[in-house]
């Protein structure tokens, strides 16, 4: 099942980034943090468990979290993320959280500046 959902994500980030190809953009998060799409964020803080990296980003004005397949980032990073689905009030037992709305997403991509 582990295995299946891999080759899901793979799958899915391969298509999406062959239909929409990362433009190289100044390095300037603030800046750019005002236009940002709503599939992409600047990190703000991580936090992992098993199986899952729960990333908080910011988007302009609003700050909000993602709970991703287990990966690395760092905060100040500028991902991209494919959205699968978005849970209120979601209850992490392994963080002992809950979250006001949290989107679980596939994959995520580190945009880097070329």
């Amino acid at each position: 099942m582990k295995l299946l959902r891999m080759v899901l994500a793979t799958a899915l980030v391969t298509f999406f980034a062959s239909l929409n190809p990362l433009v190289a953009h100044a390095d300037n998060h603030s800046a750019n943090a005002a236009t940002l799409p709503s599939d992409e964020g600047i990190v703000v803080s991580t936090m992992d468990t098993t199986g899952y990296t729960y990333i908080e980003l910011s988007n302009g004005a609003k700050k909000f979290w993602i709970a991703a397949p287990t990966t690395k980032v760092k905060n100040g990073d500028h991902i991209r993320f494919v959205e699968n689905m978005t849970m209120h009030n979601f209850t992490s037992k392994t963080l002992n959280r809950t979250f006001d709305k949290l989107v679980f997403v596939t994959s995520t991509q580190v945009k880097v500046a070329q």
